[in-house]
């Protein structure tokens, strides 16, 4: 899938989410994208999952049973792990929203409108371990012009 496939694909659902939440659907296409690898992934090819998120006790939807590489006794190892699978792209991106604003930590992130102040907030309350995480974000934002996503 080329970049604008993917962005024509998923920014109907990045922008239904956002006019119910004011999470920027130039953030969430530019983070699906950069953890899909513009859904090339097989957890997005297979599952709809964009986010690499796992199925923990909370989940109660289907699961997809994959191989993840984990570190365990100084090695990395393959250990089968089970993944949510998502019905589609609109059920990814709402899950993945109800995350966001479920966890108080990421509550500063919505204080901000646009795609990369939001990026930079939610990075900042620790979301990735990548030091440049929000950069990468801000310039898919930039790259792909995402930031007309949120224009109404």
């Amino acid at each position: 899938m080329t970049p604008s496939d993917f962005i024509a694909a998923v920014a109907p659902a990045a922008q239904s989410s956002a006019a119910k939440t004011r999470i920027p659907a130039s953030f969430t296409v530019a983070e699906a994208a950069l953890e899909s690898g513009w859904g090339s992934s097989r957890l997005a090819a297979e599952g709809f999952n964009l986010f690499g998120v796992k199925a923990d006790r909370s989940w109660h939807g289907p699961t997809l049973t994959m191989h993840t590489r984990e570190f365990v006794h100084c090695q990395w190892v393959l250990v089968p792990a089970l993944w949510r699978h998502y019905p589609d792209w609109e059920g990814c991106i709402d899950d993945h929203a109800a995350f966001l604003l479920g966890n108080p930590r990421y509550r500063p992130a919505f204080a901000h409108t646009t795609g990369e102040d939001f990026a930079r907030a939610v990075a900042a309350a620790g979301y990735a371990t990548d030091p440049e995480y929000a950069n990468k974000l801000c310039a898919l934002i930039e790259l792909h012009h995402l930031a007309d996503l949120d224009k109404g």
